[in-house]
């Protein structure tokens, strides 16, 4: 018997993500419209916490390895943000496995919001990963093999998420068109320390939690 191909999600790069499926990049971002459309006001106190979360980290955040980029900045936006519900919640690290494709995905994706009270349990679609400025990793690739198992686990065809590195955040959108075939959307990038860029970013993720989370 033939023993199924086992993958780390850390680990992961364009190369091995070929191995495990078949991916594609859709160029047009109109698909973003509805989520990127929702109507937040941002109060005055939210808008001094962004103007102050920039201006913590503007000469710094080059520098940080990914612990300090989730600590000083990261961490704090998503505070704000409030991943937390009914039925569901933020989780940081959480392990997830799956298979996509006849192959073993498994890891620990850097933050999660899903269902579950003392462990995760339905991921809900929106995961994060963070990667310092300058790395040699793949963190698209390594977020797409999240979604992807994310999506195999759920049993459906649709979900959202977002990467950043350093001080640039980008949102993706993944596709289950058929059994070993997905597409997937790229928004624009976002540069979290431009206070315009940094009010949108807050936004998309307040529409992830109020639109979303069901």
């Amino acid at each position: 018997m033939e023993t199924q191909k086992s993958y780390k999600f850390s680990e992961i790069n364009y190369k091995k993500l070929k191995e495990i499926v078949n991916v594609k990049l859709v160029k047009n971002q109109k698909i973003f419209n509805e989520w990127f459309g929702f109507k937040y006001e941002i109060n005055q106190y939210d808008e001094n916490f962004l103007l102050k979360l920039i201006e913590l980290n503007r000469y710094n955040i080059k520098d940080y390895d990914e612990y300090q980029l989730l600590a000083h900045f990261i961490s704090r936006l998503l505070g704000l943000v409030y991943f937390c519900g009914e039925n569901y919640r933020e989780w940081y690290q959480p392990e997830i496995s799956g298979t996509v494709n006849g192959k073993i995905l498994y890891g620990k994706p850097d933050f999660m919001v899903a269902s579950g009270i003392e462990e995760p349990e339905i991921p809900f679609f929106f995961i994060q990963e963070f990667k310092r400025q300058r790395t040699i990793s793949d963190p698209l690739r390594q977020l797409l093999a999240q979604m992807a198992t994310a999506m195999e686990n759920n049993k459906t065809k649709h979900m959202k998420a977002c990467y950043n590195i350093g001080r640039l955040w980008t949102f993706v959108i993944l596709e289950k068109l058929q059994e070993d075939k997905y597409q997937y959307y790229e928004s624009r990038s976002f540069d979290s320390l431009d206070i315009d860029h940094l009010k949108k970013i807050y936004k998309y993720l307040k529409a992830v939690k109020h639109k979303y989370c069901k």
